[in-house]
């Protein structure tokens, strides 16, 4: 289905409607074809909830790229205990993964952009392209804040390689409003962010931030030069 010539429509039904409402909108639209990947992340828990603690029929899922942070796997499993809900998960293909690594080593991320972005394709990509199979809207937890790439989206806007519409709940929101939500209504979060890191992602790439840093600085922090992407969300 060519969703692009309905964004403008859906644009102007959710203009000013608050989070739930939004998510409860394209949830109708899409009964069984939306989807949200998490990373959970802070801005991740806070979608999650929306999602959980009012039944939205939402797939949520996340990527397991095999090496996450251990805190990471701990909120994945303090959030199926709070809400009592599933969360799918997806793997890389095992046997790119095993030829990649067995002929360029573990850490082969650090030696090229190349390489670095090779690993993320494996990891992060492909399964994240299957996990969108049949799917005509999916749902993130980007904010514009972020990055200059991501400050120049869109809420709602449309992935002309997947052939899907792309929406960005918490768009808007500032990183301390997303901190406040997670504290007001007790949800499970990371607590790396606690000690600054404020995008977390693969432990060997991710490191905390210093004051005064670009909110991506702590990731693939190595690279000085271009898009901090993974390629899940590069236009």
């Amino acid at each position: 289905m060519n969703q692009i010539v309905n964004i403008s429509e859906i644009r102007k039904q959710i203009a000013g409607k608050s989070v739930l409402d939004q998510l409860d909108h394209l949830a109708s639209i899409f009964n069984g074809r939306i989807l949200f990947t998490t990373s959970f992340g802070i801005e991740d828990q806070v979608i999650t909830d929306f999602i959980f603690e009012n039944n939205l029929p939402v797939k949520v899922v996340t990527l397991d790229t095999g090496r996450l942070f251990p805190e990471t796997y701990k909120v994945f499993s303090e959030t199926i205990r709070k809400y009592g809900k599933k969360i799918d998960v997806y793997f890389p293909d095992h046997e790119a993964v095993e030829k990649m690594v067995t002929e360029k080593g573990p850490f082969s991320f650090y030696y090229s952009k190349e390489n670095r972005i090779e690993c993320c394709r494996y990891r992060k990509v492909v399964p994240l392209n299957r996990a969108l199979e049949n799917k005509d809207c999916w749902i993130s937890g980007i904010r514009a804040s972020q990055s200059d790439n991501r400050g120049q989206m869109e809420q709602l806007e449309y992935d002309d390689s997947r052939k899907l519409l792309k929406f960005y709940p918490l768009y808007d929101w500032t990183f301390e409003k997303v901190e406040s939500f997670i504290k007001e209504n007790e949800i499970p979060y990371n607590i790396l962010h606690d000690k600054g890191f404020v995008s977390i992602g693969c432990e060997p790439c991710t490191r905390a931030i210093k004051e005064g840093e670009d909110f991506r600085a702590g990731r693939w922090w190595w690279e000085t030069n271009g898009t901090k992407e993974c390629g899940c969300h590069v236009k």
